[in-house]
């Protein structure tokens, strides 16, 4: 073995409490809350060495040990970083992601390349803030080449070793760990603080938070959910941001809504297949299915249905998923205009025309998104 024994144990204990009830990001979690010594270096070795066996599974053994799979995916990974010509693109075609795929989306090759690298790590500064975060972190970076937007980015990506969730910057509310193209989202919003807006699949309430900061923690901002646990998440994300304009309500995505308010802006960020995530998230690849796909542009298609309904003359529609499938995305957006002629496809990113947009995960090392906004008449 090349890589350190007590991390592929660590490791090899992550893989085999994996189940379909248990995905590898939980099992990581669990893993790690009981390994409370571990430096924060040592964590992300074991991060690193369960994400790169679920990157390069289809080139590994099943007949030998965990620790030997593990070994050999992490020597992968590293032959990968330092030689990616030795990798043909075809190759990666037809090993790094499941047949199904390539029947749902075409997949460009450079996003097959970077779905095989390790993620960076994007922090979102509260408005205004980001140079100062820097400092104060350290080893943060501003990203380049971003479009710009009505309400300027406050991102940055972060490349050191130090765990966040327990720095002072954290727990005082100064920042969010969120993907670029999750803060993309909150941007095509534009959310302003003498609006009323709806998120209404929010989740733990990361886009929440975001347009919550947005609109200056003024206006009113509604989220929902089905998950009761997940409100109480956002809930207590929103007391340690200090954000005090949102009001919470469960939502199952029925016709009947969680309040009788009509919004200025309504952001359906849909429950999705997740393709976009497969380099945060490389487990997903192996457990998403074809038929997963077909029935989430169902329900995609019918929360935003019923959320339109709550959207207010000349008010905005924002429907998100991180995801690429063509049914989760032109699929669905294309078939809300042709059945809703009171709502006006409008252009989401500067330079593009109205319609849905598809991010690529390669154009700014994020995970992929498509976003469509409409206004209604």
């Amino acid at each position: 073995m090349v890589f350190d024994p007590a991390t592929l144990n660590r490791a090899a204990r992550v893989l085999r409490a994996v189940s379909p009830e248990l995905p590898a990001d939980a099992a990581l979690r669990r893993e790690l809350a009981a390994q409370r010594a571990l430096s924060g270096a040592a964590k992300q070795a074991v991060v690193r060495a369960v994400f790169a066996y679920f990157r390069w599974r289809s080139w590994l053994d099943a007949r030998e040990s965990e620790q030997r799979q593990l070994d050999a995916a992490l020597t992968l990974q590293r032959r990968f970083e330092t030689r990616p010509e030795s990798f043909k693109p075809e190759t990666l075609a037809a090993r790094a992601v499941p047949v199904w795929l390539h029947e749902e989306m075409d997949v460009p090759a450079a996003t097959l390349r970077l779905w095989q690298q390790e993620p960076p790590l994007w922090l979102r500064a509260r408005p205004g803030t980001a140079a100062a975060l820097a400092r104060e972190l350290g080893h943060c970076r501003a990203p380049a080449d971003l479009p710009t937007l009505a309400q300027p980015w406050s991102a940055l990506c972060y490349e050191g070793v130090t765990d966040l969730y327990r720095t002072e910057a954290f727990q005082r509310g100064a920042f969010e760990i969120q993907d670029l193209a999750s803060q993309w989202v909150g941007h095509v919003c534009a959310a302003r603080a003498s609006e009323t807006w709806w998120d209404a699949c929010a989740g733990e309430g990361g886009k929440t938070l975001h347009l919550a900061d947005l609109m200056e923690n003024k206006g009113l901002l509604w989220a929902s959910d089905r998950s009761l646990r997940r409100l109480e998440t956002l809930r207590q994300r929103c007391a340690r941001a200090g954000r005090f304009n949102v009001r919470t309500a469960r939502w199952e995505g029925g016709e009947r809504l969680p309040t009788r308010t009509r919004f200025d802006g309504v952001l359906v960020d849909a429950p999705c297949s997740g393709v976009g995530t497969w380099q945060r998230n490389p487990h997903a690849r192996w457990t998403t299915q074809p038929e997963d796909v077909a029935e989430l542009a169902q329900v995609q298609a019918r929360l935003l249905r019923h959320a339109a309904t709550a959207v207010k003359p000349g008010g905005r529609l924002v429907y998100a998923v991180c995801t690429l499938t063509r049914r989760e995305t032109v699929g669905v957006a294309d078939d809300f205009t042709a059945t809703h002629p009171d709502f006006v496809p409008e252009v989401v990113l500067p330079g593009k025309p109205a319609g849905l947009v598809t991010l690529w995960p390669h154009e700014w090392r994020s995970n992929g998104m498509a976003v469509a906004a409409w206004r209604r008449r």
